[in-house]
C-alpha cells in the first residue's frame, strides 16, 4: 500500500496515539537536556529547573505531529487555512511588537513550527491538485507548478526584491542592533557559500578544508593592519591575494585526485593550517599561537572612527554628521561593508560563469575525461577554481577579523567548513539563490534561538533534517543553463538546441 494511501486510511485516534507517543519520546529526551540547567555560582554549582519551557516545547511537538499526520491524511486545506494566517499574524506581531510574550524564544520556535506545517500543507494541496489536473484547470485556469517552477518563473523578480530588502533592512521598524548583527553573520556565510560554490557547485571539486583560506585571509589582514599599518580597504585585496596563493598551493598536490580522496586531502590541509597557527610560528604576532591576535583595527568611514571620544584632532562619524553617538552606527556600517562584498562576489561569479573558464568548470564537473578530450586543460581549470574560491574566502576572513577585533585558531575549526559546505549542498549546488536561502535557514535559524542554548542546536539539526527530507537535492537545485540559444525568447539546454537545429 502506498504511504500516502496508508496515511489517509489511518483513523484520528491512531494519529493522536502516534502524536502522544512522539511527545513522550521527546519529553524523555528533553528532560535531562532542557528540564534541568546547571548554574555557576560563587562557591558552588546550582541546579535550576525549566519544566515550563520543556512541556511547552513538547506540546508544540505533539500538536505539530498531529497536524502533519492530518495533512498527510488528506486534510491539507483546513490545516493550511488554520496555520498560514497564524504564521502571518505571529510574524506581524514580532515585527511591530503589538502583543508582549513571556517566552520570546519559545514563541519563535512555535512560529517556526507553524510556518513549516503551513508550507507542508500547501505542498499537500498542490500534490492533491496535481492528481486531479482536469478539475484544477477548470476551477483555477492556472498551470500546476511546483515550488521550483515558481522560483524559475519569477526568479528575475526575486533577486531585485531580495537586494532591496537587504539594503533597507537596517532601517526597518524591527531592526535593532542584534538583528543587524545577525544579518552581518548571515551575509558573511552567504559570501563564503558563494565562494565555495565556485569550487564545489561549478567545478565539482569536494573541498572540506575551505576554512583554511578563511583563516589565511583573517590572519593576513591582522598582520597587515597591525604591523604594516594598512587600513581595511588597503589590506583587503592583499589578504585576498594571499588566500588565492594558498588555494593554488593546495591545488597542485590534488590535481590527480577526485571524490573521497580529494575530500580527505583538503580536510587535512585545513587542519594543517589550524595547527600551524595554533603552535605559533616564529613570525611577528603569530608567535602568540593559541592566544590569538587582539586589538585589530576596525574600519573607519573615510578616516572618521565610530567612537564617542575620538583622539585629539580627529573628527568622529557622529560629530561630522551632527548625530548622537550610538553603538549601532558602527554595526550598520559593518553591515553595508559585508553587503557590498557579497554583492561583488555574486556579480563576479555570475559574470565569470559565462566566460570560457566558467564553462570549463561546468564541463570539468560533468566529465573530466570528456573535458580533456575537448582540449580543456584540467590542471589550469582546477587551479583557477581553487584560487578564485580561496580569494573570496580571504575577503570574508578579512571582514571577520575587522568585525571581531580578535582572532584565534579556534575560530577556524572543521565545523566551519562543514557548515559552509552544508549551505552549498542544501541550497543546491550551482545555485546562487539557493545559497542565500540555505544560509538564512541554517545560520539565521539557530541564531534566533541563541538565548536558549539547549534549543539552538536542536533547531539547527531540525532545520537540516527538514531540508533533507523535503528537498534532498537542495532548496533550489535547478538553475538556468549558462549557454542560451541566440535569438530565442526562452532559455533552452544546449543539447536540445543542437538537436532542434539538426532537425
Amino acid at each position: 500500500m502506498p504511504p500516502m494511501q496508508h496515511a489517509r486510511d489511518r483513523s484520528f485516534s491512531a494519529m493522536l496515539k502516534d502524536a502522544l507517543l512522539v511527545g513522550a519520546i521527546s519529553a524523555a529526551l528533553a528532560l535531562p537536556l532542557v528540564g534541568f540547567k546547571t548554574v555557576d555560582r560563587v562557591s558552588e554549582i546550582g541546579l535550576e529547573t525549566r519544566f515550563g519551557e520543556m512541556f511547552y516545547a513538547v506540546a508544540v511537538i505533539v500538536v505539530g505531529r498531529l497536524l502533519l499526520s492530518l495533512t498527510a491524511a488528506g486534510r491539507a486545506r483546513p490545516i493550511f487555512l488554520f496555520t498560514a494566517p497564524l504564521s502571518v499574524l505571529w510574524l506581524i506581531n514580532y515585527m511591530f511588537g503589538l502583543v508582549a510574550v513571556d517566552w520570546p524564544e519559545l514563541a519563535g520556535l512555535t512560529w517556526l513550527a507553524v510556518t513549516v506545517i503551513a508550507i507542508r500543507a500547501w505542498i499537500g494541496m498542490r500534490q492533491r491538485t496535481a492528481a486531479d489536473a482536469a478539475v484544477a484547470r477548470k476551477d483555477a485556469g492556472l498551470p500546476i507548478a511546483s515550488v521550483v517552477t515558481l522560483f524559475s518563473r519569477y526568479g528575475r523578480f526575486l533577486g531585485p526584491a531580495a537586494a532591496a530588502f537587504a539594503i533597507l533592512m537596517p532601517f526597518m521598524p524591527f531592526a535593532d542592533q542584534r538583528t543587524v548583527d545577525i544579518g552581518i553573520l548571515i551575509l558573511t556565510y552567504i559570501m563564503l557559500g558563494w565562494g565555495l560554490n565556485v569550487v564545489v557547485g561549478l567545478a565539482g571539486l569536494l573541498d572540506l578544508g575551505y576554512v583554511a583560506f578563511y583563516a589565511v585571509g583573517a590572519y593576513s589582514y591582522a598582520l597587515l593592519s597591525i604591523q604594516v599599518g594598512l587600513n581595511f580597504w588597503q589590506a583587503l585585496p592583499i589578504a585576498g591575494a594571499c588566500a588565492a596563493t594558498f588555494g593554488i598551493l593546495l591545488g597542485f598536490p590534488v590535481l590527480r585526485l577526485r571524490g573521497d580522496y580529494l575530500a580527505i586531502v583538503t580536510l587535512g590541509f585545513g587542519e594543517m593550517i589550524r595547527l600551524v597557527l595554533l603552535n605559533g610560528p616564529d613570525f611577528g604576532l603569530l608567535k602568540e599561537g593559541a592566544k590569538g591576535i587582539g586589538n585589530i583595527p576596525r574600519p573607519s568611514f573615510f578616516g572618521m572612527p565610530f567612537t564617542a571620544a575620538p583622539p585629539e584632532g580627529v573628527v568622529s562619524f557622529n560629530q561630522y554628521f551632527g548625530l548622537d553617538f550610538a553603538p549601532i552606527q558602527r554595526v550598520i556600517y559593518l553591515y553595508y561593508i559585508i553587503l557590498l562584498l557579497a554583492f561583488l562576489t555574486n556579480w563576479f561569479t555570475l559574470r565569470i560563469r559565462k566566460l570560457p573558464i566558467g564553462r570549463a568548470w561546468e564541463a570539468l564537473r560533468e566529465d573530466e575525461i570528456a573535458c580533456r578530450a575537448l582540449g580543456v586543460n584540467p590542471r589550469n581549470t582546477k587551479l583557477t577554481a581553487f584560487a578564485i574560491g580561496a580569494m573570496f574566502a580571504g575577503f570574508a576572513g578579512s571582514f571577520f577579523a575587522t568585525r571581531q577585533g580578535f582572532i584565534s585558531p579556534e575560530s577556524f575549526n572543521f565545523m566551519e567548513s562543514a557548515v559552509i559546505l552544508s549551505i552549498v549542498v542544501l541550497g543546491g549546488m550551482g545555485s546562487q539563490v539557493g545559497v542565500v536561502l540555505a544560509a538564512i535557514v541554517l545560520i539565521g535559524g539557530p541564531e534566533w534561538f541563541r538565548d536558549l542554548a539547549a534549543f539552538r542546536m536542536l533547531a539547527f539539526g531540525g532545520l537540516m533534517v527538514a531540508v533533507m527530507v523535503w528537498r534532498p537535492q537542495g532548496l533550489l537545485a535547478h538553475r538556468e543553463p549558462t549557454i542560451k540559444l541566440a535569438g530565442s525568447g526562452r532559455t533552452k539546454p544546449l543539447a536540445v538546441s543542437i538537436r532542434e537545429k539538426a532537425t
